[in-house]
């Protein structure tokens, strides 16, 4: 009777493995289908000109996107700076110091301002910097940094809560001060999976167009300037790819490659992170 029951949990065990795979190959289909269409399509607009030089004219040959990639590279800095630190102290707090009215408060503001579309973050910087300052890369940085302030806040708080609360009472019963403890056990003890958060943060930004059309607009040249209109790579791919023109419409295959490969890449430096070893 008992090996009935033991083959038959096997047997189980087996099946449900199996369909957890199949699940994980289906959602994975979609990836690579997209991923090889924008390989085939943008593959062959990538050359050293495109990382070196800025667009030429409609009609003409040659040019590149090389102010686009700084463009974007600078924003997502100004929002890193911006995001990151106020995202993890919010997740801190809400982690460690969560209870009452205050932390319900911040905890519904934080899962509100997740849902809230890209667009309607791109609108309030606009009312808030671009009426008062005009376009600029500090505009488009914000507006980035607004939409990552949650997701940092909210992977960090998760993340921290994994953390065993008799690792905090060691401390604690050490005589270490509870901010002590924080930043000198519980935050090192969970550095890689932090980072991991604010990893999958950047990418989430990184191809974001909507509020960039409303903040930092675009340039067709390199900026000389913060201050200054500043190109972004989601931004010049929008524009070449309605632009009608074959020259544009592959160098905008061209863009949407080299963001799908940023996505890739920041995954594949997530999953080395999470099977490092931290000392």
């Amino acid at each position: 009777m008992f090996e009935r029951i033991s083959l038959r949990r096997r047997l189980v065990n087996q099946l449900m493995l199996g369909l957890l795979f199949a699940g994980a190959i289906l959602a994975a289909v979609p990836f690579f289908f997209i991923s090889w269409y924008v390989l085939q399509k943008g593959l062959g607009a990538l050359s050293v000109e495109f990382f070196t030089q800025t667009p030429v004219g409609p009609g003409q040959q040659g040019g590149g996107m090389a102010n686009a990639i700084v463009g974007s590279s600078i924003m997502l800095t100004l929002a890193s700076l911006l995001g990151i630190p106020w995202g993890m102290a919010a997740g801190i707090y809400l982690s460690e110091y969560g209870r009452g009215k205050t932390a319900q408060t911040l905890r519904f503001a934080v899962d509100l301002l997740t849902s809230v579309p890209s667009i309607v973050v791109g609108i309030f910087i606009y009312g808030v910097i671009v009426i008062h300052f005009g376009f600029s890369a500090y505009a488009g940085g914000a507006a980035l940094a607004v939409i990552m302030i949650p997701i940092v806040a909210r992977s960090t708080e998760e993340i921290l809560k994994l953390t065993p609360q008799h690792i905090r009472e060691a401390g604690l019963g050490l005589g270490l001060p509870r901010w002590r403890v924080i930043l000198r056990i519980v935050l090192p003890g969970s550095r890689a999976a932090l980072l991991t958060g604010v990893m999958l943060a950047l990418a989430r930004v990184a191809g974001e167009t909507a509020p960039l059309l409303f903040t930092a607009l675009g340039n067709q040249f390199f900026s000389h300037s913060l201050s200054e209109p500043t190109s972004s790579l989601p931004v010049q791919i929008y524009n070449f790819a309605k632009s009608g023109y074959p020259d544009m419409e592959a160098m905008a295959w061209g863009g949407a490659l080299v963001l799908v490969l940023f996505v890739f890449i920041i995954n594949l430096v997530t999953r080395a992170l999470m099977g490092m070893r931290w000392n």
